[in-house]
């Protein structure tokens, strides 16, 4: 008995069914020559011509452009990539003239969810890429007409999988300035520590980056709430920012106990928990007489 494969039970009635695209009339797929095409404005994601770009050029050498992009019509002339930034640049460095594009006539809002929708499942997206991508979408649906920001930044995190609070904390990261989310992206700022200082005015942003730069400093999540919190009281000022920044930080002290020195003085029945009771009884009973001596 033949089984049939599982792709031949996939039946899609129109382009419009693969991609995902809905409302109008049914799209046809157009060749547009890729002097004839725009990046998408603001567009957050970045198109590298790494190892990933040199995998995708030669599948499009070899098979042609199999799934085509989607753009719009500009009112200057040309057409303007919703989807498929990736693809024009494989194609151009493939040497091919023309790329298939599906040509809707969406609005800004329809656009950018659709855009950000496109390129939000990418695993290697940096911190930025998805913070400005989620503030695009999160205006586009402000911009539609939805109702309540709970609602709102759901609908962001749909396409992703993202719960409400870590879309709200994406979406202050994208107002840092360029420099201090950079620094994000290169792992030199952390990420609780980067939504904090997103908090500050433009000029206090400035001037944390220039401090962390000078002193190469690493942030702590205790001096970013500082940071937040004195921004917030208007006490933020570049002495206060740089004694933030520069105070001493605690040492982590940690003592290890080899097991054949504990077991001379514990007997097997006794637990970790049970030990490190009675050893921190003991040194509690030992500084008592070392303040008494000290008296």
């Amino acid at each position: 008995m033949n089984k049939e494969r599982s792709a031949s039970k996939v039946r899609f009635n129109s382009f419009d069914e693969l991609l995902g695209l809905s409302g109008g009339t049914e799209s046809r797929i157009t060749e547009i020559p890729l002097k004839d095409l725009y990046e998408f404005k603001n567009h957050p994601f970045q198109v590298l011509d790494d190892e990933k770009m040199e995998e995708t050029v030669a599948s499009v050498k070899e098979h042609g452009v199999l799934i085509p992009g989607i753009a719009r019509p500009r009112t200057e002339g040309g057409y303007e990539i919703i989807s498929g930034h990736r693809r024009k640049r494989a194609s151009e460095l493939a040497g091919l003239p023309t790329m298939p594009f599906v040509i809707r006539d969406y609005s800004d809002d329809e656009a950018t969810i659709i855009m950000v929708d496109s390129n939000i499942q990418r695993e290697e997206l940096l911190p930025s890429e998805k913070a400005r991508a989620y503030a695009l979408k999160f205006e586009a649906i402000k911009h539609q007409g939805k109702k309540g920001l709970g609602n709102s930044l759901e609908l962001v995190g749909e396409a992703s999988g993202e719960n409400v609070k870590a879309v709200q904390r994406y979406i202050y990261l994208s107002r840092l300035s360029d420099g201090l989310i950079h620094l994000v992206d290169q792992k030199k700022l952390g990420f609780v520590q980067g939504v904090d200082i997103s908090f500050l005015e433009e000029t206090q942003q400035n001037m944390v980056e220039h401090l962390i730069l000078e002193q190469g400093v690493n942030v702590t999540s205790s001096q970013s709430a500082k940071l937040k919190e004195y921004g917030k009281n208007k006490e933020l000022t570049l002495p206060m920012i740089r004694l933030i920044l520069t105070e001493e930080k605690p040492r982590e002290r940690k003592v290890i106990f080899k097991s054949k020195k504990l077991n001379a003085y514990f007997p097997e029945r006794y637990t970790s928990e049970q030990i490190e009771k009675v050893i921190l009884e003991l040194l509690e009973k030992w500084k008592q007489e070392q303040e008494e001596d000290e008296i």
